[in-house]
């Protein structure tokens, strides 16, 4: 109740359920890209989702990896 990040209470982002899976934070095939282009997502909102495996970080790497490699 105390902080408004923990959406019903819940400390892994809300629902993750069906296309919220697919479509976090925002429908694109590149989840992890923001419109600035030093800006990488890597939070539980990315796919794969929530939990304690890290492979949202993991992901954002490559993706910032994939970025870099185009220069």
């Amino acid at each position: 109740a105390r902080n408004a990040n923990y959406v019903g209470g819940d400390i892994a982002c809300g629902a993750a359920s069906g296309l919220q899976l697919l479509l976090r934070p925002r429908p694109t095939l590149f989840p992890y890209r923001t419109p600035h282009p030093a800006v990488f997502l890597c939070s539980s909102a990315t796919p794969p989702g929530p939990g304690v495996h890290g492979m949202s970080g993991h992901n954002a790497a490559k993706a910032v990896w994939r970025h870099l490699r185009k220069g």
